[in-house]
Formats: C-alpha cells, sequence, structure tokens
C-alpha cells in the first residue's frame, strides 16, 4: 500500500478514518490548541489577579471575605481539572472536553460583563469617604459567584485536556514528531506565561481606568475567540480512543481489596493474579475501552493490604473483584507520591497571598511611576511573572552546567531538589512580607515597589516548584496515568487555595476583623505582618517534614532496576516515609 508508513495505526482523523501524517497533527494543528490556552491563561489570570479590588472596592466585601473569594475560585478551578480529566478520558474524549467547556467558560464571563454593565447586578458607590459602604446583597452576590464558579468549571475542563490534546498531534514512535513534542511543552510554556504577562498589564490596566465591563468584556471576547481558532482546526487534528480513566482502576483495586479483606494472603507472590493470566494483557481501562498491553511490575511489601485485590477467587466476574497484581502496583505507586504531593500544598498556600493580601497592601502604598502614571496595584504580579520567565533561563543556562559538574546529574538536581529549593524560597517570601508590612505600618506614602522581593521570591518558587513538581509526578506515575498525574498536580494547587481559605477564615475569627485583627478590614489598623509570620513559620514546619519524606522516597526507575520479575530485593528497600 502507498501510504505504508504514513498512516498512524493509533490516531484518526475527524471523519474517524486513520490519520494520514501529511495532513494531521504537527505543528499547525498545535498551534490552535495554543492559541486556546493563551486565551484561557489570559482570561482566567485577567479575571482573578484583580478580583479582591473588585470585590473590595465595588461589592463593598470585607478583605478577608475578598480574599477567600478569590482563592476558592481558583482552588475550584484547579480542582475541577480532576474532573474534566475524568470525563475526557471515559466519555468525551479530550477534543469534545475542550470545545465543551471552553464554551462553558465563556459563558461564564459573559455572565460576569453583564453583571457589571447592569447597575442593579452590584450596589451603588460609596458616598462617603468615611462612611459605611452598601454591601452586595444576596441577588447580586448570586449572579456574581455563578458567573466566576461557571467560569471554573470552563477553565477545569478546558485546561485537564488541553495539554494532552497538545501532545497527541505528535507521534512520540517517530523521532523526529517525539523532539516536536517536546517543543511543544515549551511553547505551551511559553503561551501560558505570555497570557499571564498580558493579564496582570494590559487587562489590569484595562479595568481600573477604563473600567471592569471592558475588561471582562475583553476576557470574554478572547475565549471565544479562542474557541474559534479551536475549532477552525478540528480537520486538522489527530484523535486518540479513549482508554479509560485511571480512577476506575484506583478505585478497582481499593474495592476488590476491601471487599477480600477477609481472605488470607498467598505466602508466595507468584500466586497473585497478573498479567500473565489476565485476557487481553490489559486491565483497569474500563469496559468497551481499547486496552494497553502493560509491563508485568515486581511486587513489593509496601501497602500489602492491596494485594488481596489479586488474590484469586472463584468465578470472578469483572475488575471490581479481582485486579491484577501490576494494577495493584500501579495503584502502589501513586500511593507512594501522596506524602510529597501533600508537602508541596503548603507552597500553594503562600501562592495565593500574591493574588490577594499582597494586591490588597498596594492598594495603600504609593504607586506612582512617573507624575501621571500610577501603577494598578494588580498589576505588580508582573514582577512575580518576570521571576518566573527570568528564573527558567537562569536555571537552565547558568545553574544546570554547574550542578552537573557537582553532582553528576544530567538535569543539574532531581525533581525532588527542585521542589525542596522552591518550598525554601517560598518561606523567604513570607518574611519578606512581613518585614515590608512593618516597615509599610511606620512610613506612610512607601513606595510600591518595596513589595517586589515577596513577588520576586515567590516567582522564582514556582519556577522550581512547578517545574519540579510536574517532572516528578509525570516520571514516577504508571505510564497508563500520565493524564491523571497532572490533575494529580494540579490538585495541590486547588488544595493550597482552599488552604488558604480556611486559615484565613480561622485567623479573622480568632482575632477579629477590626483594629487589632490580623485580617484587618482596614489594613491600616490590622496585623498582616502576623499573617505572614505564621505562614512563614508553617512553611519551615513543612519543609522539615517535606525532607523526611523526600530522604526516603524511592525513585520508580532505582525501585525496578534493584528488583527481578518478581519480588526479591524490590521488597526490602521499600521503607518510604508514609510508614512513620
Amino acid at each position: 500500500m502507498d501510504d505504508s508508513g504514513k498512516v498512524l495505526t493509533d490516531a484518526w482523523d475527524y471523519k474517524g478514518r486513520p490519520a494520514k501524517r501529511s495532513t494531521t497533527g504537527g505543528w499547525k494543528s498545535a498551534a490552535m490548541i495554543l492559541v486556546v490556552e493563551l486565551n484561557e491563561r489570559l482570561t482566567t489570570l485577567g479575571i482573578a489577579v484583580n478580583l479582591v479590588t473588585y470585590l473590595t472596592g465595588t461589592m463593598h466585601l470585607g478583605n478577608a471575605v475578598s480574599a477567600n473569594a478569590v482563592t476558592n475560585f481558583l482552588g475550584t478551578s484547579f480542582m475541577l481539572c480532576l474532573l474534566g480529566g475524568f470525563i475526557a478520558d471515559t466519555f468525551l474524549g479530550r477534543y469534545l472536553t475542550i470545545a465543551i467547556f471552553t464554551a462553558v467558560q465563556a459563558t461564564g464571563v459573559a455572565i460576569l460583563t453583564i453583571s457589571t454593565v447592569i447597575p442593579s447586578l452590584h450596589p451603588p458607590p460609596c458616598t462617603s469617604p468615611t462612611g459605611p459602604c452598601v454591601k452586595a446583597d444576596d441577588t447580586q452576590l448570586t449572579v456574581l459567584y455563578t458567573a466566576l464558579y461557571m467560569t471554573a468549571l470552563g477553565t477545569g475542563g478546558l485546561k485537564s485536556s488541553v495539554s494532552g490534546f497538545g501532545s497527541d498531534q505528535f507521534d512520540d514512535s517517530t523521532p523526529s514528531e517525539r523532539s516536536q513534542m517536546v517543543k511543544f511543552f515549551n511553547w505551551f510554556f511559553f503561551f501560558i506565561s505570555i497570557g499571564s504577562l498580558l493579564a496582570v498589564t494590559v487587562l489590569v490596566y484595562v479595568q481600573d481606568n477604563l473600567g471592569r465591563r471592558w475588561g471582562y468584556g475583553i476576557c470574554a471576547v478572547a475565549i471565544l475567540l479562542g474557541l474559534a481558532v479551536f475549532l477552525a482546526g478540528t480537520r486538522f487534528y489527530r484523535f486518540k480512543s479513549l482508554v479509560g480513566s485511571p480512577l476506575t482502576q484506583i478505585a478497582a483495586v481499593v474495592f476488590a481489596a476491601w471487599l477480600k479483606r477477609g481472605l488470607e494472603m498467598p505466602s508466595d507472590p507468584w500466586l497473585l493474579h497478573d498479567i500473565d493470566e489476565a485476557e487481553g494483557g490489559g486491565g483497569g481501562g474500563g469496559g468497551g475501552k481499547k486496552k494497553v498491553r502493560k509491563q508485568r511490575l515486581p511486587h513489593t511489601k509496601q501497602f500489602r493490604f492491596l494485594d488481596r485485590a489479586a488474590i484469586k477467587v472463584p468465578d470472578p466476574t469483572t475488575q471490581w473483584t479481582l485486579s491484577t497484581q501490576t494494577d495493584v502496583e500501579e495503584v502502589k505507586m501513586v500511593l507512594r507520591m501522596l506524602p510529597i504531593w501533600a508537602t508541596t500544598i503548603i507552597f500553594w498556600t503562600i501562592y495565593a497571598q500574591m493574588t490577594t493580601f499582597s494586591v490588597a497592601q498596594a492598594t495603600t502604598m504609593n504607586r506612582h511611576l512617573f507624575s501621571s502614571f500610577s501603577i494598578p496595584p494588580a498589576s505588580l504580579t508582573a514582577f512575580f511573572v518576570a521571576s518566573i520567565l527570568l528564573t527558567v533561563p537562569f536555571y537552565d543556562r547558568l545553574l544546570v552546567p554547574l550542578l552537573r559538574r557537582l553532582t553528576h546529574n544530567p538535569h543539574g538536581i532531581s525533581p525532588l531538589q527542585r521542589i525542596g529549593v522552591g518550598l525554601v524560597l517560598s518561606a523567604l517570601s513570607m518574611a519578606a512580607a512581613a518585614l515590608t508590612e512593618i516597615n509599610r505600618l511606620k512610613h506612610h506614602n512607601m513606595s510600591v515597589f518595596w513589595l517586589v522581593p515577596q513577588f520576586f521570591l515567590v516567582g522564582a518558587g514556582e519556577a522550581f516548584t512547578y517545574i519540579g513538581q510536574l517532572d516528578f509526578f509525570l516520571r514516577e506515575c504508571p505510564k497508563g496515568m500520565k493524564t491523571m498525574s497532572t490533575g494529580l498536580f494540579l490538585s495541590t494547587l486547588s488544595l493550597g487555595f482552599f488552604v488558604s481559605s480556611v486559615l484565613v477564615e480561622v485567623v479573622r475569627r480568632v482575632t477579629g476583623t477590626g483594629r487589632g485583627g490580623w485580617l484587618a478590614d482596614d489594613l491600616n489598623e490590622g496585623r498582616l505582618y502576623d499573617f505572614y509570620w505564621l505562614l512563614a513559620g508553617l512553611s519551615v514546619v513543612n519543609f522539615g517534614v517535606y525532607l523526611v519524606c523526600a530522604r526516603w522516597y524511592v525513585y520508580k526507575e532505582a525501585r525496578l532496576s534493584g528488583g527481578g520479575g518478581g519480588g526479591g530485593d524490590v521488597e526490602l528497600e521499600e521503607e518510604a516515609c508514609c510508614h512513620a
């Protein structure tokens, strides 16, 4: 056949035919996917980064309430990535998931824009600089939160699939396309950063100087434009078959182990059910889905209660009563990562302060750059984005060559070491923020540029933590769980924002919101610096726990290379931190 080698066997075009290399995939289709991601980042961050000033200045909510509204919005956006990933892997596929959830996000932003245009959907302006302001009523808040959480739902569904669908456009079995895939991820991160930079500069300026209706209107147009560009590329995309969600495999293993909790474990792990005996060599994929041949994994002693899922029983009916031992070991891999996962949440709790209280600080400081130009408070986060853009090339071009000679690691330092550096920088950022706040209260009309160190430290910390986490989760997750590993990583961002909300609420209730309260509605009457010191202290404690977990974690490559086909040495080297 003339098309031999020119047609992909695992990808299809929009009409369901085997995808041709010459007319589908590659950079033409990937570029359209990058556009929708850029516009998503521009839209979501364009709303979130300046939302706290909208809630306090227009909706007349308190600082603590506004901060929690922002962190809950962002936290929900990232948490919904897990739902979006499950829907994409199990039901819709990545293309339809992106298209549908982008439309949902556009609807949410449109409602938000309308709420800024119609006077009855927000309270009247304050009549006196010193007098009480009318707070938003229940109807106005209902419309606002409906718009925000529809936007969050759309963001979660879109983000769960956009990077995976972009990688689908390249065939990783071909060296040339595999190298292009690596470049795609570099461009993906670059487009995210560009979208963020435009959001915290151009959009924030428009919102503060031309009005929210214009700023949010631009966001609505941007995400609709992104959707239009994405749909325009339909005929050029490569589509992959559904393989089922890894969450199904995890749930099946846990359920089967619980169901057989009273059975006695066999003396030899080779007696457990495994893929050599399973029909089709698959497992955990879900009924009717395409199954992928798995490589048998050596047995480990850790989390042995899960081994019961692979105990043979008479006439097993489904994967919910009998799992393969390899499926069990893959679930164990995920469980081993959870201590690292848990100890990175605090970083994103600190990150949340950059879009809430740090922006609130900026509103009280001297923001004049020139005699006629005043920096919008939320635009201070431009230093945060610039720090990320500077740290990444600085690390790759200068630090990595030096660290290679010191550590003999081709990547400079390991993913866990990169995360550790980010955690240290985040603790230092909160110390810097506390000292800056103490000086702000002592010196009136203090320059807003004193906030730059805390933005810069958190930005540099993100460059280390974000990339370290992504590398860690993608490297250590089983091959069939790569999509879920991204969701697992993004869930740390989500939980970080939720922890921030809980912490703010606890501090607010304990210390009050009036004069002397740590998070007073008027920052000049509060003690925000104590809240920053609290976060710095929690970061130090968390870093200590992280060191213990990282010290005892064994990388998958070392674990698998240390064992043979069925147990031996691998069973002896498992002393992970979660046993402590």
